[in-house]
């Protein structure tokens, strides 16, 4: 599969917590970008409704509850 590479901004605390996956995932070699690449993976093969988690997450973050 072809990948395609884009660029995200991310708070500081999400940085530290897929920082710490990395450091756990080091027999694996697994760098930030393969890291963030599975969670991403697991969410988008979830059963969830993603239109309506995304949502909320968004709309959680601006309100300042997330």
């Amino acid at each position: 599969m072809a990948k395609e590479k884009f660029g995200v901004a991310v708070d500081e605390e999400i940085v530290r917590e897929v920082d710490e996956l990395v450091d756990e995932c080091d027999d694996l070699g697994a760098s930030r970008s393969e890291i963030v690449e599975s969670i991403l993976t697991a969410f988008v093969q979830s059963e969830t409704n993603h239109v309506e988690r995304v949502r909320e997450i968004i709309i959680r973050k601006r309100k300042g509850t997330l």
